[in-house]
């Protein structure tokens, strides 16, 4: 076992009778990670459980061979930016960080120095001495992550950091991302836009309903996910006759009919093919009102990849 990595064996977590996440095994190099899956897919909860904030119902983690059961030893090389407003607004961004730092046992005078460090890092500077009460959503943003960055942690866990960023902070904020990568450390975010990951990632891991669904680097996810078929949602008069007709193609894998017999879900493997054939279809007088694609949206493509429904 090398303690280069961040390695969930086995891991189960509930809330009560609720699945959190259910047997998870991965192994997260240095480098950029996305945790990618829709919104209560787990992606939160693998935050937490690495960060210790909460325990495993059964199996074990090691974070650059640290257990998270030892809270203290794992705040000093690990940085957890929650996507939930956690700086008091009473206190300055400069206030907010540089409290933080004291906590770590920094003297006063290291602490200010790191705090303004931190803030250089995220162009928060101008702001440092601004109450957080008067910070935009993109501001907050950035200060929470200043104070994760503080302490120059091995190890930055980030939910969702790039909400609410307007495009130039945020080109700043994924190249500060690369910097720390590139340094040998780990950057492990989370995101439900799957767009988003495919830009900064080194490797991405696919979630949900508590179950890893793809791992590995961006290149091989991405395939993954381009082998499995496309869906479309047709709406037409004769549902039935159409759906015969489509059957004999053989790039169609899949057709579902609505209930109201008014249209379909088709899935295929081949979207030029499929509208050639739905040319076709509608050149020999059968009436199609519309085809709207249904895969266009993180939410979909995981619904398809776990077999149905969520």
């Amino acid at each position: 076992m090398t303690t280069a990595e961040v390695i969930f064996d086995d891991i189960s977590k509930f809330y009560g009778e609720v699945l959190g996440v259910n047997r998870v095994s991965l192994r997260i190099p240095p480098g950029i990670t996305s945790l990618v899956g829709p919104n209560g897919s787990g992606k939160t909860t693998l935050m937490n459980l690495l960060t210790g904030l909460i325990l495993p119902d059964r199996g074990s983690i090691s974070v650059l061979g640290v257990s998270p059961r030892d809270p203290e030893t794992m705040m000093r090389f690990t940085g957890y930016a929650t996507q939930y407003d956690a700086a008091p607004r009473w206190a300055t961004g400069f206030e907010f960080i540089t409290t933080g730092l004291l906590l770590f046992g920094c003297s006063r005078a290291e602490a200010e120095e790191k705090a303004w460090k931190a803030l250089e890092w995220v162009s928060m500077t101008e702001a440092a001495h601004r109450k957080v009460a008067a910070y935009s959503k993109g501001m907050r943003q950035r200060v929470r992550l200043a104070q994760a960055i503080a302490h120059n942690p091995q190890v930055l866990v980030l939910d969702e950091p790039l909400n609410g960023l307007d495009p130039l902070v945020r080109a700043e904020t994924i190249a500060l991302f690369r910097a720390w990568a590139a340094e040998g450390r780990h950057v492990i975010l989370s995101s439900h836009v799957l767009q988003e990951v495919d830009v900064i990632s080194d490797q991405v891991i696919l979630i949900a309903n508590g179950m890893i669904v793809a791992e590995g680097e961006i290149r091989g996810v991405r395939e993954e996910i381009h082998d499995h078929p496309s869906q479309f949602v047709i709406r037409c008069r004769d549902a039935s006759r159409i759906a015969a007709l489509l059957f004999n193609e053989d790039h169609v894998t899949e057709i579902k009919l609505n209930d109201d017999r008014q249209g379909m879900l088709v899935l295929t493997k081949d979207r030029e093919q499929f509208a050639r054939a739905l040319s076709r279809i509608a050149l020999a007088g059968h009436e199609i009102d519309g085809v709207v694609p249904a895969d266009e949206n993180v939410d979909a493509l995981y619904e398809y990849l776990i077999g149905g429904g969520r």
